[in-house]
């Protein structure tokens, strides 16, 4: 892995071929070491929702780790003390200011006239805006708190090189330094915020900062390429005018992998998976990408069709790390769609599919532009 992918949007070929054969199958990572690779609906449905899974190795020292990215109690202590903010109800106040500002993003767009940059003025100020007004960032940190996600986001920590790592974790470092100062900010004058919130919570300080930084990267950098890379599709379809909610849905489901893989999980004991042997400790890479073109589950796969029955796609997860930002995720990228068939329905990509450049990561990939004009 990675395997050759002649389509942009589309999953490599070689998946389809696994999920025929051998759904559970042997590879090798881009680092070199062995795992085990999911290409079907039901097996990644098990392996994320299944406790014998876990994010950190077996018996690995999780000491220091103030993360949601841990297993176990540690992990719901810490998802159950900010759950209640990203929950449905918490987050209807926040649902008419996304539509807001997606609204003066495309609007925007369409009177400074052709051509545009969907991540540029679009995906990337909506969501930084978006995630920072919900922790309450102060405008003057938000450009900081975007340079060093952009910084965090440009290595693989899974399986770059080890500069590349070095280099990330040091902007992590850096950001999280700035988070401090945020939290201790807080503490002093808490506002209405989300942070203000987290700040009468029974955690640390190191934890707070740990969840400043995770939240800003996943609600900003996920977000933002979720918006971008289900524009494109919705783009590329035609669906644009008359733009439905399961003209949405239908785009999440087929663009889900591209952008947001779920993080590897290790086997914390013997098990069987599909007829498959797996070995306490070993590597399993679950692909979005292959289980929802799993023809078992959904009927004729690779065709956009909204509104179709099938199986509930896993776009946000499955089981206990279900993304905590689903809701606001999901407002995010119809806001956008919405605006954009509202104010420029006959947008259309301004380069090939080829052309676009993409970012380089194992977990959450995106454009680096995605260029219309109308």
């Amino acid at each position: 892995m990675p395997f050759d992918r002649p389509l942009p949007l589309e999953p490599p070929p070689a998946y389809a071929r696994l999920r025929a054969t051998s759904p559970v199958a042997r590879v090798l990572a881009p680092d070199g070491q062995e795992a085990w690779l999911i290409t079907s609906y039901q097996a990644a449905a098990t392996v994320l929702s299944d406790r014998r899974f876990g994010i950190a190795p077996p018996g690995a020292d999780t000491t220091g780790n103030d993360t949601l990215f841990q297993d176990g109690e540690a992990h719901i202590r810490l998802r159950r003390a900010v759950s209640h903010a990203f929950g449905p109800r918490a987050l209807d106040k926040l649902v008419p200011r996304v539509e807001g500002l997606a609204e003066e993003c495309v609007r925007a767009m369409a009177e400074a006239g052709p051509p545009a940059d969907l991540m540029a003025d679009l995906a990337v100020p909506l969501s930084i805006t978006v995630i920072s007004e919900l922790l309450g960032v102060p405008p003057q940190r938000r450009p900081l708190f975007r340079e060093l996600s952009d910084a965090v986001s440009r290595a693989d920590f899974l399986f770059g090189e080890q500069d590349q790592i070095a280099a990330a974790a040091q902007a992590w470092q850096d950001f999280g330094a700035h988070a401090a100062t945020l939290v201790a900010a807080k503490r002093s004058e808490p506002g209405e915020d989300l942070l203000s919130r987290l700040v009468t919570e029974p955690l640390t300080d190191d934890e707070l900062t740990a969840m400043i930084t995770t939240i800003v990267t996943g609600g900003y950098l996920s977000a933002s390429n979720a918006v971008g890379v289900t524009a494109m599709r919705v783009i590329t379809e035609g669906r644009l005018p008359g733009l439905t909610p399961a003209v949405v849905d239908e785009a999440l489901r087929m663009q889900s992998g591209r952008t947001g893989e779920p993080f590897p999980r290790y086997a914390h004991q013997d098990l069987e998976l599909d007829g498959v042997a797996i070995k306490s400790g070993d590597l399993v890479l679950v692909r979005l990408e292959a289980a929802h073109r799993d023809p078992a589950h959904f009927t004729d796969p690779d065709r956009f069709l909204p509104g179709r029955r099938s199986a509930p796609p896993l776009v946000f997860g499955h089981g206990p790390h279900y993304c905590l930002g689903a809701v606001l995720a999901r407002a995010e990228i119809g806001a956008a769609l919405s605006a954009l068939s509202r104010h420029l329905p006959g947008a259309r990509l301004a380069e090939p599919l080829e052309s676009v450049e993409w970012t380089t990561n194992s977990v959450d990939i995106g454009p680096l532009a995605v260029r219309v004009t109308w």
